[in-house]
């Protein structure tokens, strides 16, 4: 029983001891959880790095933009048409419930939509992460900045 006990305390001080690896399933905030899961999208979308993007999204993904909703390969060839220069993401707000994160946004980015060039003004988007047996994957998103309407 005595040995028992210190095999036991001696594997608890191991872990205690042992340096600890941070991501997003455990010790994260929720904040910062979906901070980062917003972070490597957005550097994906940028980078229009499409191969990623299809691994990291959920089947039965949704979009919605100004223009109508998207399908997972109708957004995908969105993003292949986008130039991004450069993007900057504030004002998080994250929330989650079980396999769901929601985060909440503000984007600056210059970016082509539907040959509309938009500026850069910031505005809110909304991006869901669903975790699977795949890991956190894209479910949804909602850009919410408005493509001006002009006079043609």
């Amino acid at each position: 029983m005595k040995a028992l006990l210190l095999g036991l305390v001696l594997v608890v001080a191991v872990l205690a001891l042992s340096p600890q690896v941070c991501s997003v399933e455990d010790g994260q905030s929720e904040i910062a959880m979906g901070e980062k899961l917003v972070r490597g999208l957005w550097t994906d979308i940028k980078n229009a790095d499409i191969e990623a993007l299809e691994s990291k999204t959920a089947d039965g993904f949704q979009s919605i933009h100004q223009f109508g909703a998207n399908n997972m390969e109708q957004e995908l060839a969105l993003i292949k048409g986008l130039a991004i220069n450069s993007y900057s993401l504030s004002a998080f707000k994250v929330t989650r419930n079980g396999p769901l994160v929601v985060a909440t946004y503000s984007v600056s980015v210059e970016e082509t939509i539907e040959g509309e060039r938009l500026s850069k003004k910031p505005a809110p988007r909304m991006t869901v992460f669903l975790k699977t047996e795949h890991g956190w994957q894209w479910i949804a998103h909602a850009n919410l900045k408005p493509i001006e309407e002009t006079d043609k």
